[in-house]
């Protein structure tokens, strides 16, 4: 894996880590594990000291993004390591060389990191020092299947401020992590472990042991992408504030992605921004647009910079499907060559172009004004009031707004008319988001139109995303032309285009009575 900052040269090198941690007291005795799992013996017992220092921002924001990034020394792999957050015990680590950087991180271990740090200064927070007896458990044949790290662990949090004491703390603990074994190996050795009197790890990181007082002081941010979670709260300041803080976290988190190499990261970093937009322009009576209509200006700006990698992906591989669709007779010239070279160089320029867009000073800041948000969010008198009223008056905003689209569509014609569907689909993606914020407090009513919504969504987006197809198929059909090539198919493409944005609009014709009768039942 590499990760490169715009204008850099510095790649970083990465790997996924698998592993568990287990908490043992002093006198714990790690079991014999030959047999378990296919392991034949334990091979090259070793001890290793490790001294490392962790670094993060005052208010410790890559932690709360479940981010580590330190220095270490000792053992193989001494460096620079950023361990990102990932699923079922995987986590991928980057690591750079020591090099001559010893008090701050090099811009090359900080690049994949930008976005959740923004334009804060990143410091020391803690230290760890680990004594480590290291058995490496393999199989018949020599191979390693997984290393079980036996770290006995000082820790020190540093002093948040002047004068601040520091606070050291020492544990022990037992690491397991697979080397060319499967998951089966990790599980068989967890289940030897654990009947041996050792138990699962309650904290996902040495340094998140250590900083856990202070991280309990630092600002919550939701628990999860999707809404406020599953805790129903009683105010609608607290609701929506834990929306808002939710896709923070998930905006951070398809900021990493799109910065390390994830397929969905510039999608899921639209969709975040186009949330957050949403959630601040229907709650306005809970967190007042003096304050939140810059950050919107801000997250529309975000968006639209990083529209084109995502519509030019998505448009180039529609067409070069429905080129593959089309019988041999009827493609005429090197279409789909053409069609792969354009979406090739594409990816290419929307790549360079996103990664210039997440390193501006202005996104950083972006960053910073919602992270300054939620520490101090500005809540209006409404935000103390009970929700359920509050939201009502949100959904039945929204949902005019989605009307008055409606009505505006079926008056509009010619050009005028797409223009006017477009409006629509815009309407009905502030209802659904706002029926996702709501939901949980609203019940039943708000989660169909959530969905039904979607559907508007989804139908109307086949129709938007014709706009961009066809814009293709029209440069790609002058570009073949001028080059000499038969430039016929297209047209053809552009076409087929046309009918599929057709059949799409009468779709939603079809299906929005039902829509409508949701949105009315979900607003009474």
């Amino acid at each position: 894996m590499g990760v490169r900052r715009a204008g850099e040269e510095t790649t970083t090198d990465g790997h996924l880590e698998i592993e568990r941690k287990f908490d043992v007291g002093p006198d714990f005795s790690v079991p014999d594990l030959v047999g378990v799992a296919g392991v034949a013996s334990v091979a090259d017992v070793e001890e290793i000291d490790l001294a490392a220092t962790y670094h993060d921002t005052a208010d410790l924001r890559l932690l709360r993004s479940r981010v580590t990034l330190r220095r270490r020394t000792g053992g193989t792999d001494a460096g620079w390591h950023v361990k990102l957050p990932g699923s079922a015990g995987a986590r991928t680590e980057l690591h750079q060389p020591l090099g001559r950087a010893v008090q701050s991180p090099p811009a090359a271990v900080l690049a994949p990191v930008l976005g959740l740090i923004g334009t804060r200064p990143v410091g020391p927070v803690a230290t760890i020092e680990t004594h480590r007896v290291v058995r490496r458990l393999a199989d018949a044949e020599g191979r390693v299947l997984a290393e079980v790290a036996d770290d006995a662990v000082t820790g020190a949090a540093l002093a948040a401020a002047a004068g601040a004491p520091v606070t050291v703390t020492a544990w022990r603990e037992i690491e397991v992590e697979l080397v060319d074994g499967d998951r089966s190996v990790l599980d068989a050795v967890a289940e030897a472990l654990c009947a041996a009197g050792a138990n699962s790890s309650a904290s996902a990181s040495k340094v998140g042991q250590v900083l856990a007082a202070r991280l309990a002081t630092t600002v919550p941010q939701g628990d999860g992408a999707d809404g406020p979670g599953k805790k129903l709260q009683r105010t609608a300041g607290e609701v929506v504030l834990a929306a808002v803080g939710a896709q923070v976290v998930a905006l951070g988190e398809a900021d990493l992605a799109a910065r390390t190499g994830g397929s969905e990261g510039v999608h899921d970093f639209r969709v975040a921004c186009r949330r957050l937009r949403s959630i601040f322009a229907e709650f306005r009576s809970v967190l007042p647009r003096v304050q939140t209509d810059p950050i919107r200006a801000e997250l529309q700006w975000a968006g639209q910079e990083l529209s084109a990698t995502r519509d030019g992906e998505v448009a180039l591989e529609h067409l070069r499907g429905l080129v593959k669709d089309q019988p041999v007779e009827l493609v005429l010239g090197p279409v789909a060559a053409r069609l792969q070279q354009a979406e090739i160089a594409d990816g290419v320029a929307g790549e360079e172009h996103a990664r210039g867009t997440l390193s501006d000073p202005r996104y950083l800041r972006l960053v910073d004004a919602l992270q300054d948000l939620l520490a101090a969010p500005p809540l209006t008198d409404v935000a103390g009031e009970p929700a359920t009223q509050v939201f009502r008056d949100a959904v039945q905003h929204s949902g005019r707004r989605l009307r008055r689209a409606v009505r505006a569509a079926q008056n509009a014609s010619g050009p005028a008319r797409h223009l006017a569907m477009h409006e629509v689909r815009k309407a009905a993606k502030r209802v659904r988001y706002t029926a996702e914020v709501v939901s949980p407090v609203l019940g039943g009513r708000a989660k169909k139109l959530k969905h039904r919504t979607k559907w508007v969504q989804t139908v109307l987006g086949e129709a938007q995303d014709t706009v961009i197809t066809r814009g293709w198929c029209t440069r790609l059909g002058l570009a073949a032309q001028a080059a000499g090539e038969n430039s016929w198919t297209y047209g053809r493409l552009h076409a087929l285009e046309e009918v599929r944005a057709e059949r799409a609009e009468e779709a939603f014709w079809v299906g929005w009575p039902a829509t409508s009768k949701t949105l009315k039942a979900a607003t009474r």
